[in-house]
């Protein structure tokens, strides 16, 4: 039987890991530890939480992460503060967490001897022009624009330099753009459905020009699975599925979909540090992994999306 630990396993995507692994994988035990911030909620868990053992405890906490992570078998670690805006008014909790945190995670598989799988994001790249043909690599610098894309590459490093000087055993990912049901509501697209609901105009930045690589959360969970079981002890994995379109575009549609016309949509200063293109190449993740994303486009999928976050809205 395996043990699994998943760090934020009540949030977004370790959710669905959480799920998505049981419903898939025989003889697993999984605890998730995760210290239930505004961004996780035992909600997401509902259908799993009698199937899993629950620590609701703090990654920043050393002897709560070492308690959680001794006698199981793999840790795969979604623990993060997450939000661009969030982490220009606050920058150190995304440090304290994302960095720190991460080097608790660390020296705990270290003295323990567990496998870690490291989830991060393909923000730490830093962006690229809009009419650029490019797309992020695992060699790709890092250029990370935002304090929250800092304190994600600084975990990436971490992990790294841990491998190398320690011999952690632990492999890296990094996503594109997630969509899937239970996103929390300070994201684009359950945002946007939000405030049009509420009869409220939807908000984008700038002139909503930038670009984002969009990808199903249950192709990237997928991706994870395979990272752990087949890749190899130091790599680094990228997982995006070329879905490219501008948050104009995706809002406009969203709003269409609910019925609305551009009339809705109100354009509002730029954040700052705003990242004007994101595109992953994920082909020699796939070349390795024998992996590939599956399900439709962002936009094809809107309607089943906006459907399923007007359920929770009425």
């Amino acid at each position: 039987m395996s043990k699994v630990l998943v760090t934020g396993g009540a949030g977004f995507i370790g959710s669905h890991f959480v799920s998505e692994t049981l419903k898939s994988i025989d003889d697993v035990e999984i605890t998730v530890l995760d210290s239930l911030t505004y961004a996780g909620s035992l909600t997401n868990l509902k259908d799993e939480i009698d199937d899993i053992t629950f620590i609701q405890g703090d990654i920043r906490d050393f002897e709560t992460v070492q308690s959680a992570v001794a006698g199981v078998d793999i840790v795969v670690h979604f623990a993060a503060e997450s939000h661009n805006d969030n982490s220009l008014v606050n920058p150190n909790i995304f440090f304290e967490t994302n960095s720190f945190g991460t080097i608790n995670i660390a020296n705990a598989c270290l003295a323990e001897d567990t496998r870690l799988h490291h989830v991060s994001t393909d923000e730490v790249f830093g962006d690229l022009p809009l009419e650029s043909k490019d797309r992020f690599t695992a060699t790709s610098p890092y250029r990370p624009s935002s304090p929250y894309s800092a304190s994600k590459a600084s975990a990436d490093h971490i992990i790294r330099s841990w491998v190398r000087s320690f011999g952690l055993r632990a492999t890296i990912s990094n996503c594109s753009n997630n969509y899937g049901a239970r996103q929390h509501w300070e994201k684009l697209i359950p945002a946007t459905i939000s405030r049009l609901y509420s009869g409220d105009k939807a908000k984008i930045y700038g002139d909503g020009s930038n670009v984002r690589d969009w990808i199903h959360v249950s192709d990237h969970v997928a991706g994870l699975w395979l990272a752990i079981e087949k890749g190899s002890i130091g790599s680094t994995y990228l997982f995006g599925a070329n879905d490219l379109v501008s948050n104009k575009d995706l809002v406009v549609a969203l709003a269409a979909t609910m019925g609305k016309d551009e009339s809705s949509v109100e354009y509002v200063e730029d954040r700052r540090g705003h990242d004007r293109k994101y595109a992953i190449n994920p082909e020699d993740t796939s070349r390795e992994l024998g992996w590939s994303p599956v399900y439709p486009s962002v936009i094809d999928h809107l309607p089943d999306l906006t459907a399923e976050y007007l359920k929770l809205l009425a």
